[in-house]
């Protein structure tokens, strides 16, 4: 009798383990997230409908992905636009306004993009230029801001206990001119900023130059995360397009100078105050153009020398482009390509002698206009391009939505996945922009902060004086406005126009009504 009990009881509990086997699914996999920035990369790309650009990779990834048309950058500079994104609201939410505010500083108790991954089972890791160049973040990554071999020089970086930084010693060790290391070693391969020349084609292999090396070590570091029990999320910085515009020679010889087109749109808009332009004092750093003027002023650059820098641009956007394609096709070779969420995209436009200037820094669409193309695993509706109105601090919300993973509360953005499922369904109502412009690059010595809404009908503008003690705006001073559909290269300010009246008080109350009333209508 006690026998048989126990066979009955053993019975039961082999078969409450086979069935509670059984009923009990396994969990499925996360998706990796491959988060490519692009710096300075305007939508000059094959997907993007330019016929000159050379860019077979990364139209490739549109095939199999979605593109996206209209999206917008939340300010017109690196460092404000990074720290939004990375943190999923605005940059009067960040207070993040100018290339030297650091948002760690501002926002010590800020959780980014990458560190709220970490905290839902991701392993994250930094190499290149994800946030602002000399603050990369160390607390948002498990691997912060690695780098290739020959790039790691002693005393090059120093921890403050929240991000990099280069040291004084090293910082003055630097400030030397390219062609004064030129008489120091036989080649040099440019890659810093702000000294030397603006442009460089020198001979040599992708790897010789800072971003084909770092890509070298991008392979390697995904096949050691390819390994690992946990899924990666890996934010990959191309540093190209920035000036300057040094690539390897054969990718300037992809281009015939004389084909490339020069700017649709070569003068400063019409009936516009001059404190709207920036004064393209990045491109003055560099060797030759110390003496130019600002863009409000009567100087123009020789053809000669426009085509020269728009021929580097591009060469320099299809060099990132074929490392790209390495990437990718390794990425296939070791097994992680499908089941990794890829999106690539660009922190702001960038002026190629459009409206007399170059540079970023302004609240025109040709800044504010950026390329945003995402591929995902089991994705519907591939090689699908959108023209709604998305914005750059949309991407946090996104990819969470699409790891599996909460979305944050307090987003200012939008997720865009069901536009994903439905690329033509109707979505934002409008996107929003600003730029702060500083006494020291204003063109008559005086702080701005300019707020912009761009609807698919028109682009508006409001500038207002701004004060830094209290972060406020104050006395309005001028108002710009675009048609978007008859002047999209944004020649004539028709804001004083008297039959653009109500169209200038619907705009402006769109624009103090905010991002939250611009919302899709689920």
């Amino acid at each position: 009798m006690k026998r048989n009990r126990i066979s009955i009881l053993s019975l039961i509990f082999a078969l409450v383990a086979v069935f509670g086997c059984q009923s009990k699914k396994e969990e499925p996999s996360k998706p990796n997230v491959l988060f490519i920035s692009i710096d300075d990369l305007r939508p000059n790309l094959g997907v993007y409908g330019d016929s000159i650009a050379v860019t077979p990779n990364i139209d490739q990834l549109a095939g199999e992905g979605l593109t996206f048309r209209e999206t917008f950058t939340q300010c017109a500079v690196c460092a404000p636009s990074r720290a939004s994104l990375t943190t999923g609201v605005r940059p009067d939410s960040t207070r993040v306004w100018h290339l030297g505010d650091k948002f760690r500083e501002i926002n010590p108790d800020a959780v980014t993009m990458p560190q709220y991954f970490h905290k839902h089972g991701y392993y994250t890791v930094n190499l290149g230029k994800i946030f602002h160049n000399y603050m990369p973040d160390s607390v948002s990554w498990d691997e912060p801001d690695l780098r290739p071999a020959r790039y790691k020089r002693p005393g090059w970086l120093k921890r403050d206990g929240e991000t990099f930084y280069i040291s004084e010693e090293v910082a003055k060790s630097q400030v030397i001119k390219r062609d004064s290391l030129l008489k120091l070693r036989p080649i040099r391969y440019a890659d810093g900023w702000n000294t030397g020349p603006a442009w460089e084609a020198a001979d040599v292999h992708d790897t010789m130059y800072y971003d084909g090396a770092q890509n070298k070590l991008a392979l390697k570091t995904l096949t050691r995360l390819a390994k690992m029990d946990k899924p990666f999320y890996v934010g990959l910085g191309f540093f190209r397009p920035h000036l300057p515009f040094t690539a390897p020679k054969k990718y300037w010889d992809l281009y015939d100078p004389a084909k490339i087109p020069l700017a649709e749109n070569p003068e400063r808009p019409e009936n516009t105050p001059i404190y709207t332009m920036n004064s393209m004092y990045e491109l003055r750093h560099y060797d030759g153009f110390n003496h130019i003027g600002h863009p409000t002023s009567e100087y123009r650059m020789s053809e000669d020398t426009v085509r020269l820098l728009r021929h580097g641009y591009y060469a320099s956007v299809s060099y990132v482009d074929a490392l790209l394609g390495d990437l990718f096709e390794h990425m296939k070779k070791i097994g992680i390509y499908d089941n990794t969420i890829i999106i690539l995209w660009g922190d702001h436009g960038w002026k190629l002698g459009d409206h007399n200037s170059w540079g970023k820094m302004t609240n025109y669409n040709i800044d504010l206009k950026v390329p945003m193309i995402i591929r995902t695993p089991n994705q519907k509706n591939r090689g699908a391009h959108t023209f709604e109105l998305t914005e750059l601090v949309d991407m946090f919300p996104s990819l969470c939505e699409l790891a599996g993973i909460p979305v944050p509360d307090y987003m200012q953005g939008t997720s865009f996945v069901p536009l994903i499922e439905n690329p033509e369904r109707e979505w934002k109502k409008a996107a929003f922009s600003q730029f702060h412009r500083r006494p020291k690059v204003s063109a008559d010595g005086k702080r701005y902060m300019g707020y912009s809404i761009n609807t698919k009908e028109y682009h508006y503008i409001e500038w207002y004086a701004w004060s830094m003690e209290t972060g406020t705006r104050g006395e309005f001073k001028d108002a710009e406005l675009y048609d978007s559909k008859n002047d999209p290269y944004e020649t004539v300010n028709i804001a004083d126009k008297e039959n653009m009246s109500d169209i200038k008080a619907q705009l402006s109350k769109q624009l103090k009504d905010g991002w939250r009333k611009a919302m899709p209508d689920y």
